[in-house]
């Protein structure tokens, strides 16, 4: 099984904080249940709608392959089982910020990604956060519970 770079439920507390700016995007703010973990998370809602209150398993990972191999191509993947078979939203995108916000006992660690200009930033304890890297690759996996 493919070393995972971070796995939660995220409970949704809110859809578009800021308002709607786009039609078929929207920006959800979410809380993690296990790891106090905070989200916010750009998902074409056009094709997968999420709602205040709805739980999402939200999975991050460096490959889709159940062995851990890299993801080369998508040609030839048909027929092969894989992470996906397993959620309804998938993104791949790249990690291009780390920063610490605050110091000592609260200090946090953001988590800055885009998934095709999709954004995600993923905030929380530096021990769940201790796996990312700039310039890193991944795929983000969703499934509503």
């Amino acid at each position: 099984m493919a070393e995972l770079l971070f796995n939660d439920v995220f409970k949704v507390k809110c859809v578009n904080p800021d308002g709607k700016k786009y039609d078929k995007v929207s920006r959800i703010e979410a809380r993690s249940e296990k790891l106090s973990m905070y989200m916010l998370l750009d998902v074409n809602t056009e094709i997968y709608p999420i709602d205040e209150g709805e739980k999402i398993l939200m999975v991050l990972s460096p490959t889709l392959n159940y062995d851990g191999a890299p993801v080369t191509s998508y040609s030839g993947q048909e027929g092969k089982k894989s992470l996906a078979d397993k959620f309804e939203y998938i993104m791949h995108g790249k990690i291009y910020k780390l920063s610490d916000e605050g110091s000592g006992s609260d200090l946090k660690v953001e988590v800055y990604a885009s998934f095709g200009g999709l954004q995600m930033l993923l905030k929380g304890d530096p021990i769940h956060c201790a796996k990312f890297r700039v310039d890193q690759n991944m795929f983000l996996l969703l499934r509503k519970l």
